[in-house]
């Protein structure tokens, strides 16, 4: 049967006019059973008897049809209660409202299966095309040195004879090295001479015969060449890819699936269970990666690590609830990837799919991508860089999925990865037989240490910063999120479920937008300003809006700047969520006590929720601003995203209306944990007085100017960074804080 997020996107769609079409008695239009709208219609003269009066069917009227309609949206299946608040309140029986709910369903279900029929034969469609214009380009090709086709007979798939394909395209390339060697005086070493790393033969053994099935290694179609010098491996050429790439890419697909390849066996092997490779701390430690057995055991195939730079290595297993093929749709989807780590990822893209996989399995799915990766700190620089993401399943529940950093450019490594770049690093899900799934998560990364702040050095060395224990708890909040949300049990006050969802909408765009004012993403075209009166740790940012609806118009201000507390990461973050206590730092609350209108849970725990706040009433007017907030926290951190609301606009948002016209400017407060300099690393401690405390950035967004053609004043940006000041000086205070350190 279909879910109800199905059913209520087909309900959108409805078109009424269907119903006029069915037949007078197929019990949608009126709610009597099916026996009694199912009656003989055949005169019974010929026993004698006078023929069967047909029972009279009730039609409802379009004020019970508009409201039944209305409540479908919100709720297919109605409880014995609701269908008699209905009955009550649409003078009908209890019997007819229970058998317009299942008409209606049947009808849905209907229109739903039409619809995916014909998208299924779409797609069939387009796989059909696909596939015949691959064979027409593989018939049709020609070698450039002789003129005939370079495939005289129809090809064999069988393993053998693709074998002794790839065997004679070897000794072709070989012939053709030898001839560039003789006649341009260039040394071009052979495969034999410096075999490109390949992974184990029993683990990515069917991976590489799909490689060779569907490569055009060797075949010149057209204009079409390969690179002389370049290294082919084991023959290996891109599966499923679009011969058109060839065209527009000037990257080697065969490179890349020699890299992907050696990446995958990799991960593999970083992701099994007692392996030496990783160091187990003491007591609850964290594992340690061994970098002699590393360096021991896998060979570097994206060249050497560049000077300067600093290794972080880390892994961390959980179960999360979704099952295996949810989460690898998630991840080899670039936007939804991005929504799913939204304070990890201030961009993604999907540059090139150079293999789609196969079916829904995405088994061998290969992309080029880019991403930049953050900590919400203008201390911590972006993470830029350019992967690849290969995706395998090895078995039947188990799928692995890699990244690792290439250089497309074939520059100098210090060019190419100019603060960072991305060793072999993942994640391995494992389907479990209730509903969970196994996550094993590996972060390998080198950086260059010297463009981070000393403050921020031990949280990115011991992989809080970027690593895997950051995508695990991120992972496992969100998914409890998702699941919160979809239970019929969870209800906001005063909001029903399509208002609830659009002001989670809203949220959500306020907390994007308040990390890419944090971090400086390329996403938002923000100018650094360089004003003499603020400190070297703060960042001050300004930008023009000028047709963007769901902000301000005119010139805004960003600033924000990195402390440390010594206190624990929940003392500050329940003081801080804390509407009661708003009032000691926060100057929109004007000195007067804030109160939660309402709020709607986003997952497990008091803290992470979406609240509407208003401030108290003054000499008995109330106040026409409110302020949306979003608060969560985890093992690796927590936020706090505000930002003040009109009243009316707020009122349509909760009511279902569209929230991307509604203007905001987001502030708040982003929380690290503390870890320790010195001695074993540890698992940050988020909730003892042990811990030796947090992070705490302050982040503020202001419009300083509602004409964006206006300059902007040195006054403007001097009052940001007082207003900064203070609110960092008033919580130090509100907390008896004696030693906050400022970042030296």
């Amino acid at each position: 049967m279909a879910s109800h997020g199905e059913l209520r996107l087909i309900g959108e769609n409805y078109d009424p006019g269907f119903i006029g079409m069915m037949k007078e008695d197929d019990g949608y239009g009126s709610s009597d059973d099916f026996e009694g709208a199912l009656g003989n219609d055949q005169d019974t003269a010929d026993n004698g008897r006078p023929p069967k009066k047909k029972k009279k069917f009730h039609r409802h009227n379009p004020h019970q049809i508009h409201e039944l309609e209305s409540f479908f949206k919100e709720c297919p299946h109605p409880d014995e209660k609701q269908r008699r608040e209905l009955s009550r309140r649409l003078a009908l029986e209890s019997k007819q409202i229970k058998f317009w709910f299942q008409n209606r369903r049947t009808q849905m279900k209907t229109q739903l299966e039409r619809h995916e029929n014909v998208f299924l034969k779409q797609e069939n469609d387009k796989l059909r095309a696909e596939n015949d214009l691959l064979r027409q380009a593989i018939a049709s090709a020609i070698c450039n040195n002789c003129g005939v086709p370079a495939v005289p007979d129809e090809i064999s798939y069988e393993p053998s004879q693709l074998m002794i394909e790839n065997s004679r395209l070897k000794d072709e390339l070989n012939r053709a090295r030898a001839l560039t060697n003789k006649f341009l005086g260039r040394h071009l070493s052979s495969s034999s001479a410096n075999p490109s790393p390949s992974p184990s033969q029993g683990l990515n053994s069917n991976v590489e015969v799909v490689v060779r099935r569907t490569g055009f290694c060797g075949l010149n179609n057209g204009s079409i060449s390969l690179p002389m010098g370049f290294e082919f491996g084991h023959g290996a050429t891109m599966p499923l890819m679009n011969p058109s790439f060839a065209y527009e890419m000037p990257y080697d697909k065969s490179a890349l699936v020699d890299v992907a390849l050696a990446a995958m066996d990799e991960l593999i092997k970083m992701a099994q269970m007692g392996n030496p490779l990783w160091i187990k701390g003491f007591g609850d430690g964290m594992e340690t990666l061994n970098l002699e057995e590393y360096k021991r055991t896998f060979s570097s195939f994206i060249g050497m690590k560049p000077s300067g730079f600093t290794t972080e290595a880390t892994r961390e297993t959980a179960m999360v609830p979704l099952r295996g093929l949810a989460l690898v749709d998630t991840l080899m989807d670039a936007n939804r990837w991005a929504e799913m780590f939204p304070c990890m990822i201030s961009r993604a893209v999907t540059i090139d799919v150079l293999s789609s996989g196969k079916g829904v399995t995405r088994d061998n799915a290969l992309q080029l991508m880019e991403a930049e990766f953050q900590v919400l700190s203008p201390l911590v620089p972006i993470r830029q860089i350019q992967f690849i993401r290969f995706c395998k399943q090895h078995s039947d529940s188990v799928w692995a999925i890699v990244d690792v950093s290439i250089n497309l450019s074939n520059a100098a490594n210090a060019l190419m990865f100019a603060n960072c770049r991305r060793l072999p690093s993942g994640c391995v899900i494992q389907d479990m037989d209730n509903k969970y799934s196994k996550v094993t998560w590996v972060e390998h990364s080198e950086y260059d240490e010297s463009t981070v702040h000393h403050l921020f050095r031990p949280l990115l060395s011991s992989g809080f910063g970027f690593g895997a224990q950051r995508w695990i708890a991120t992972l496992r909040r969100q998914y409890s999120s998702l699941a919160q949300l979809m239970s019929p049990d969870i209800h906001g006050e005063d909001i029903n479920t399509v208002g609830k969802k659009s002001m989670l909408k809203l949220a959500q765009r306020m907390a994007y937008n308040f990390s890419a004012g944090i971090g400086a993403s390329s996403v938002n075209k923000w100018d650094k300003l360089n004003v003499g009166n603020v400190g070297e740790d703060v960042r001050v940012m300004t930008r023009k809006n000028v047709n963007d609806p769901g902000e301000p118009l005119g010139i805004v201000l960003s600033a924000a700047t990195s402390v440390w507390m010594p206190i624990t990461q929940q003392t500050l973050f329940g003081f801080l969520r804390n509407e009661r206590m708003r009032n000691q730092w926060d100057i929109l609350s004007s000195g007067r006590p804030m109160q939660a209108m309402f709020s709607v849970a986003k997952g497990p725990g008091q803290g992470n929720c979406v609240s509407i706040l208003r401030g108290a009433a003054v000499n008995g007017s109330d106040t026409n601003m409110l302020i949306l907030q979003e608060t969560w926290s985890d093992a690796c951190g927590a936020l706090i995203v505000y930002a003040p609301v009109d009243a009316s606009s707020i009122r349509v948002v909760m009511n279902g209306g569209d929230s991307s016209h509604v203007a905001l400017l987001p502030s708040g407060f982003a929380i690290l944990p503390g870890v320790q300099t010195d001695g074993p690393s540890m698992q940050p401690d988020i909730d003892e007085n042990t811990s030796d405390g947090c992070i705490l950035t302050v982040g503020f967004q202001i419009l300083v100017n509602s004409v964006p053609t206006a300059k902007l004043t040195v006054e403007s940006v001097e009052t940001v960074n007082h207003l900064l000041t203070c609110t960092v000086e008033k919580i130090k205070a509100a907390l008896s804080v004696t030693q906050l350190g400022s970042v030296e």
